[in-house]
């Protein structure tokens, strides 16, 4: 099995073109102000470069992660690859089983929608609880969770779609 690696830089590229939008001051970005207590004031003089970097470098975690959530072949390609020249050489039984295997189930549920179905799971299920402890401890109120862990929850549920379709 391989990565797509361009899905996954394009699926990278998703938080900055979704949160350019949800956080933006005429949709969610005032109210996330409000709420995090953040102000135009304490955000100036951020190195923006190395904001837009970094989120950049951990959106592509993300996205590659989202590869083994979202495509069900990876749990049958970890699964045999405990010899992996094995798994390569179709004249071993390992090899014979896999290249069978993927040429029979190879493309099952490998769709956007299917990969938007498990990135908005993995949303709910991941990343809404943390952003909740976290706030809860911050004494952040129902609005920041909301809104912060919807924004990743929308997020994931392309980055899925992407990465699961364009294998």
């Amino acid at each position: 099995m391989n990565i797509n690696f361009l899905a996954v830089l394009v699926a990278a590229l998703i938080p900055m073109i979704i949160g350019f939008i949800w956080y933006n001051p005429k949709v969610l970005g005032t109210a996330w102000m409000k709420a995090a207590d953040v102000s135009i004031e304490k955000m100036k003089g951020a190195n923006m470069g190395l904001v837009f970097g970094l989120t950049f470098v951990f959106s592509f975690f993300v996205a590659m992660t989202m590869n083994f959530i979202t495509i069900h072949q990876w749990g049958v390609f970890s699964s045999l690859a405990t010899d992996p020249k094995a798994l390569a050489d179709p004249t071993t039984p390992i090899g014979a089983y896999f290249a069978d295997f993927m040429a029979k189930y190879g493309n099952n549920f490998r769709t956007f929608k299917h990969g938007a179905l498990h990135g908005t799971v993995s949303g709910f299920m991941f990343v809404l609880p943390i952003i909740a402890i976290n706030a809860l401890f911050e004494r952040k109120g129902f609005k920041y969770i909301a809104i912060n862990a919807g924004f990743w929850i929308v997020c994931l549920a392309f980055m899925g779609g992407i990465v699961c379709a364009w294998q």
